[in-house]
């Protein structure tokens, strides 16, 4: 038995060597060589493909398109209404009176006097008013500073004056003096009094040096009046008029 296995592994050594020499004896690059120089096989070849059946062709139509409606409009739903305003329930508010205070007491006004006659303005001791309370008695003394304050701007004449010849008053002058050097004024005849064109205004008053020169027309139409004054040492004026052609001496004093 073991020669039989030592005649079949000699076989095999020796076949394998014959084998490595013939391997060695074949150049690689010319059998690659003759590979690609094969012809290639009936089965290598390339086989016709036959292209796929194409479907029938659709008829072409010449019938107009189908008629399609346009859309339908669908108004919105209508806005619900607002729902009613409920007021608030009203509540009044609660009155709390005021404490009482009893008014203040004010005394009654004297009563005016029963007067039996008419007062005139020239009455200066009447009054038909009751007696002057503290309010008129501080309003009157606040017109009198006023007038004070505006009398002490005017000139030495402003005022009323009266024109007297002997002991019979003949005219009643108030004049005006700014203290400007202009001179105004108007006459009243006391000799007529109650007649209508017994007072009005005087004409002229001018002053020439220490001279005063008053012009009147005493009634309308008749020829003016001239009085021709200079002043005295008892702080007046005295002097002559001339009235009607008459001349006589006369005298004016502050009224």
């Amino acid at each position: 038995m073991s020669r039989v296995w030592r005649v079949a592994a000699a076989s095999m050594v020796l076949s394998l060597s014959a084998s490595i020499a013939a391997a060695q004896e074949v150049d690689p690059i010319g059998a690659l060589l003759e590979q690609s120089q094969t012809p290639p096989t009936p089965a290598a070849e390339a086989i016709p493909i036959s292209p796929p059946p194409q479907a029938p062709a659709a008829p072409v139509s010449t019938s107009p398109p189908p008629y399609t409606p346009p859309p339908v409009y669908n108004p919105p739903a209508a806005v619900q209404a607002p729902l009613p305003y409920t007021p608030p329930a009203y509540s009044p508010p609660v009155y709390t009176p005021p404490p009482y205070a009893p008014p203040a007491y004010v005394p009654p006004r004297p009563r005016r006097p029963q007067l039996t006659a008419p007062v005139h303005i020239d009455e200066i001791g009447k009054t038909p008013e009751a007696p002057p309370t503290a309010t008129d008695l501080s309003y009157e003394a606040r017109m009198r500073s006023s007038f004070n304050s505006a009398q002490g701007m005017q000139g030495p004449l402003d005022g009323a004056w009266s024109l007297k010849a002997g002991g019979s008053e003949l005219y009643d002058l108030q004049l005006v003096d700014s203290g400007s050097g202009n001179l105004e004024g108007a006459w009243r005849d006391p000799r007529r009094r109650g007649a209508t064109d017994a007072s009005g205004f005087i004409d002229t008053i001018s002053r020439i040096g220490g001279q005063l020169i008053i012009r009147l027309t005493p009634r309308p139409g008749a020829e003016p009046t001239v009085i021709t004054l200079n002043p005295d040492s008892s702080g007046g004026w005295s002097g002559d008029l001339t009235e009607r052609g008459d001349r006589r001496s006369v005298t004016m004093r502050r009224n």
